[in-house]
């Protein structure tokens, strides 16, 4: 890439106008054509200035930042090491993007993730891990399995929060024969045992996973009309009356039981 090109996308990608933003990462896709997405290691460290973008506070940008992702989507594999650096100068909006660029790379990012976790030097960097774990669609999200519920048994309460959603996440894309019958059991227990947690939010995640269990056929017969009859109890509509005072959970709770 020549410095008068290369110093042209700079601006372009630097201005706060839609149309010039837009016009950046045409020049980008341009160049990517001619050189390789492979060979694009510049034209990433440009591209991805744009992840700071506030959309709810700039709503016309938006959709640049959409195009910004699926222009990196676009590079490859190769780019996940550079996303997982660019963790430690990015703030909570770009944290967010680059969870969702991680999690269209698809299972390429699944090792990578794993290893960031185990590396984590504080719970808010496990927490994005499980975040951007739960964002990928391929059934080798399986291989998270233990650090999911590990954290979702763990005393911190932001990460078991993120942990019992990210369970829920992941049986999703885990088809009912590829979740080995111990970690279904595990997943059950987990978050059958976090419907007690004192937080509304957790109790509400783990209603909401269990419901997805169900619903992707994770659950046998029994385990299902056992739940149904938890389900029941929150909704105080069983002999006991003693429903879950957290509106949060009874609603998570009344739309699961029609996975029941």
């Amino acid at each position: 890439m020549d410095d008068r090109l290369s110093q042209t996308i700079e601006a372009l990608l630097a201005s706060h106008e839609p149309a010039d933003l837009h016009r950046g990462l045409e020049l980008v896709k341009q160049e990517i054509s001619r050189v390789g997405s492979e060979d694009a290691g510049a034209l990433f460290e440009r591209v991805s200035t744009l992840f700071y973008i506030d959309p709810l506070d700039r709503p016309d940008l938006a959709p640049l930042l959409n195009e910004a992702v699926a222009l990196v989507v676009g590079f490859g594999k190769w780019v996940i090491p550079a996303l997982l650096h660019d963790l430690d100068d990015s703030d909570l909006k770009a944290h967010i993007v680059i969870a969702n660029v991680l999690g269209r790379l698809g299972a390429d990012a699944v090792a990578p993730l794993m290893a960031q976790y185990q590396s984590a030097p504080d719970s808010a960097r496990c927490q994005f891990v499980l975040y951007a774990l739960g964002k990928i669609k391929s059934p080798k999200v399986v291989q998270a399995a233990a650090l999911a519920i590990e954290a979702a048994e763990g005393e911190d309460r932001e990460l078991r929060d993120t942990a019992t959603r990210a369970i829920g996440k992941f049986v999703e894309s885990i088809p009912a024969a590829g979740l080995p019958e111990n970690i279904g059991r595990r997943f059950v227990d987990v978050l059958q045992k976090n419907l007690g947690d004192r937080s509304p939010a957790i109790r509400a995640k783990a209603v909401r996973s269990l419901g997805k269990l169900a619903k992707y056929g994770h659950l046998t017969t029994d385990e299902r009309q056992i739940l149904r009859r938890t389900f029941e109890h929150l909704l105080g509509k069983d002999e006991r009356f003693e429903w879950d005072r957290a509106y949060l959970v009874r609603k998570e709770a009344a739309e699961a039981m029609a996975y029941l």
